[in-house]
């Protein structure tokens, strides 16, 4: 019986054998030095997140929101239900003074009430309670909390309203991002020199590869900015606005921070009919629009204030609707899931400084601690403190 001759490789197979093999091993390399890199990186979200998060920014995006679908849709919400005992009892620590020095001291009027949006409502459920650090005695924040709809009545939303002669506004980036473009004069975590007057800390939009716009922040550009975008703006006074972008690279002089994210869920009181559309590209690639999700929204009110909108079990839809319900005229949404949802605000003694102690989530259940911004963390971030004195804003 003859023995088969295997056939010598030719230098041409052989080099090119050689070639994808060094080819693999190169892409084993990068890839898992990237891995290990975002794994390792300061103010990460844990290993399960931060795995899910270079997978998508690694060609994996389709792959992930499938199994994110999958896994929210077979994790609904219940429906009916009750919040859990005690979910709507109010802080309220902050105490107003009534004086007749104060009276021209320039300040919103606090917000009305909001109707309650399931039935038979509860008690203090729309009800708005002062918290924070006053300015010349008026509050600077009220907070409320009521269910999101009258189907999924155990789910609890959060609501946040801000006055903008009270507060300024600061944009802090992240270790991670923005991306590029630094260093920024405000970055992770909040100094103690600014603690005293820190009144609350809120999540800013997306990853700026997902976001679909651009960020500029005090002087510097990380992105290039978006026309339409949908947009959250700090001027140069602290003040604070969500407009359509319409400015291309020209940044106005009173503008100091442009932090793009999607488009405008409200414009004109009204909400924008594309959160009625099943094309997840509209509102983030992460999961459906109508998917039930933790997700939160900023938006202006028609006398200037800044509403913040945070809850679980949240549509596009539903969080467009909290956001009108809170008076906004025009507003956007900002991050959504679990991970990355939170909204902290302090009740710290005044002269002393804000920490986890005397903080508290806007929602309970929102994953990240108080504690969140006093350390290194991966995403930018919005900072709310108080003025030391209430200006007149007469428009930007």
């Amino acid at each position: 019986m003859r023995t088969r001759r295997r056939r010598r490789p030719t230098k041409r197979t052989f080099w090119l054998r050689r070639s994808l093999a060094g080819g693999l091993t190169l892409v084993v390399l990068v890839t898992g030095y990237s891995y290990v890199n975002a794994l390792t990186a300061p103010g990460g979200a844990g290993f399960g997140v931060t795995t899910v998060e270079w997978v998508r920014g690694h060609g994996g995006a389709s792959f992930v929101r499938t199994l994110e679908n999958i896994w929210y849709t077979l994790n609904a919400p219940k429906v009916g239900g009750r919040p859990p005992k005690g979910a709507f009892i109010p802080k309220g620590k902050a105490k107003v003074t009534s004086t007749s020095e104060l009276a021209t001291t320039p300040h919103l009027p606090p917000p009305a009430p909001i109707t309650p949006l399931a039935f038979p409502s509860l008690p203090n459920e729309g009800k708005w309670t002062p918290e924070g650090l006053t300015v010349n005695g008026y509050p600077s924040l009220y907070v409320t909390l009521l269910r999101p709809d009258p189907i999924h009545t155990s789910l609890i939303a959060g609501i946040a309203w801000m006055d903008p002669h009270l507060v300024n506004f600061i944009q802090f980036a992240g270790y991670q991002q923005p991306p590029t473009g630094g260093p920024w004069p405000y970055s992770s975590p909040i100094p103690k020199s600014m603690q005293s007057n820190l009144i609350a800390t809120f999540n800013s939009g997306f990853r700026m590869q997902d976001a679909q716009g651009g960020y500029y922040a005090y002087g510097k550009f990380a992105v290039p900015l978006v026309n339409n975008a949908a947009s959250f703006i700090i001027y140069k006074n602290g003040s604070a606005n969500i407009v359509a972008w319409h400015g291309g690279q020209k940044i106005p002089k009173n503008v100091d921070v442009v932090r793009q994210n999607l488009s405008l869920l409200v414009n004109n009181g009204k909400i924008n009919p594309a959160v009625y559309d099943n094309n997840y590209t509209i509102w983030g690639q992460t999961v459906g629009n109508t998917v039930l999700v933790w997700r939160s929204g900023v938006g202006i009110t028609k006398d200037g204030a800044i509403v913040y909108v945070a809850g679980p079990g949240l549509s596009v839809q539903s969080l467009a609707n909290l956001l009108l319900k809170a008076g906004a005229v025009r507003a956007m949404e900002f991050d959504i899931n679990t991970d990355w949802v939170n909204f902290f605000y302090f009740n710290q003694t005044p002269g002393t400084l804000a920490s986890p102690a005397n903080g508290s989530q806007l929602v309970g259940g929102m994953l990240r601690p108080v504690s969140r911004y006093f350390g290194v963390t991966d995403r930018d971030f919005v900072g709310v403190f108080a003025r030391p004195k209430a200006v007149s804003l007469t428009g930007n």
